[in-house]
């Protein structure tokens, strides 16, 4: 902006500022989050992540304090898509998405937890605290408290909605380490995604 063209109205000017600040923000976020699920943590420089928002190299540490802020600040991002995904959806319905080959092909707005877990693990506290906070609300989604699962209690229910949980991400892990073109690669799915099915039906 020019200086003819400062607003008189500074209150304003910094209100829109910061506005804009957030919005950015946010951007570099949600892009930044679908880059780690695609590449892996150690595979997106800072310089490439921010030239993929559009922003130079220089504005991250304007935003963020370290790499690792991001990655934290991205994972809950990513993991707050998937909880959304599965609100208001039954546990079914849920795990045959979860558990298809459209979800196992789109690794950058897949589930974080399947495409960063492993990564996650030899991070920073911050960053696994996020993750171990992300599982606490996709075990929350797949069983609102309330909802005890074929009249068990919600012990058995929470335990039941963990082991679902881990079934289905350790699917899609060993689905991505094959070959795309592999049939062992599908087959992993289709087993893994009956036995779950199978074991949520009435006794």
């Amino acid at each position: 902006m020019k200086p003819s063209q400062t607003c008189t109205h500074s209150g304003q000017e910094m209100k829109i500022t910061k506005a804009q600040a957030q919005a950015n923000r946010e951007h570099v976020v949600e892009t930044a989050s679908k880059l780690f699920r695609e590449r892996g943590y150690d595979g997106v420089g800072v310089a490439d992540l921010m030239a993929a928002a559009g922003f130079t190299h220089g504005g991250f540490y304007k935003q963020f304090r370290s790499k690792a802020d991001l990655m934290a600040e991205s994972a809950a991002c990513g993991i707050a898509q998937t909880v959304a995904l599965s609100a208001g959806v039954r546990a079914p319905e849920f795990v045959r998405y979860y558990l298809s080959r459209e979800h196992r092909d789109t690794r950058a707005t897949g589930c974080t937890m399947a495409a960063l877990g492993g990564d996650a693990a030899r991070q920073p506290e911050a960053v696994r605290a996020t993750f171990a906070a992300g599982i606490e609300s996709l075990l929350a989604a797949l069983c609102p408290e309330g909802s005890a699962l074929d009249g068990v209690d919600a012990g058995q229910a929470r335990a039941r909605s963990l082991d679902i949980l881990a079934h289905a991400v350790g699917a899609i892990v060993m689905s991505r380490a094959c070959p795309d073109d592999s049939p062992l690669a599908d087959e992993i799915l289709a087993v893994c995604r009956d036995a779950i099915l199978a074991s949520m039906s009435p006794r």
